[in-house]
């Protein structure tokens, strides 16, 4: 006697459309949580910040040529000027420099030197692959404490969400608008995620945040 094989039963259109919706509601109470509890921190008057020990400056897209590319040229500018104000002591340049001919720190760093702070106040940061490691490095290898964020309004909420679950006292200036909104959507909900879950970062030793910023550079490469 031959045995009937049972076939797996395919979704319903039902179920399938029951997943869809809890999926847009969980990122929209994700949007929600990031956006409604950083609302107080994200400004957009210089004039409003608190003073703080250093601005960050997360990196993003800079050319071969180590050209600052639109977003990141923006965040460097609003950082000197920060600077210039006194609302901050240090700059804080931090991205990726996992590849030898790819150096987000530091193209920051020579476009903030070009614009006149002292390389002693300029501080880099090259594991700072996402917003969380930036965020929880700054805190656990610089010590800081106290900080402002530059960054474009899109980006702005998830920035100084992650930085306050990084333990850092921290404002968001934002800087310029930052385009389509749709990743930055789905980023909210992964830094809802890391704000819980806190995972590790990438080590290293300590670089005070009040010494001297140099000691954070690379060597020159050859």
């Amino acid at each position: 006697m031959s045995r009937s094989v049972r076939r797996p039963r395919s979704r319903t259109p039902l179920a399938v459309g029951a997943a869809v919706l809890l999926g847009a509601l969980a990122v929209a109470l994700a949007n929600l949580v990031v956006l409604g509890r950083t609302a107080d921190d994200v400004l957009r008057d210089p004039a409003q910040l608190r003073p703080a020990q250093v601005v960050i400056v997360p990196g993003s897209l800079v050319e071969d040529d180590g050209t600052l590319g639109t977003i990141v040229g923006e965040r460097v500018g609003a950082a000197v000027e920060l600077y210039r104000s006194g609302t901050v002591d240090a700059l804080l340049m931090s991205g990726d420099n996992s590849r030898i001919s790819y150096d987000e720190p530091g193209a920051m760093r020579d476009a903030a030197l070009a614009l006149g702070v002292p390389p002693e106040d300029v501080f880099t940061d090259y594991a700072g692959f996402s917003t969380w490691q930036t965020m929880r490095r700054a805190h656990e290898i610089f010590g800081v404490g106290t900080a402002v964020v530059v960054t474009q309004e899109l980006y702005a909420p998830r920035a100084v969400d992650l930085a306050h679950a990084a333990g850092l006292d921290a404002q968001g200036l934002v800087v310029g608008d930052g385009g389509r909104a749709g990743r930055e959507v789905a980023a909210r909900v992964r830094g809802l995620v890391e704000t819980v879950v806190r995972p590790g970062v990438t080590g290293g030793p300590p670089i005070p945040i009040d010494g001297d910023g140099r000691a954070s550079w690379a060597p020159p490469r050859s």
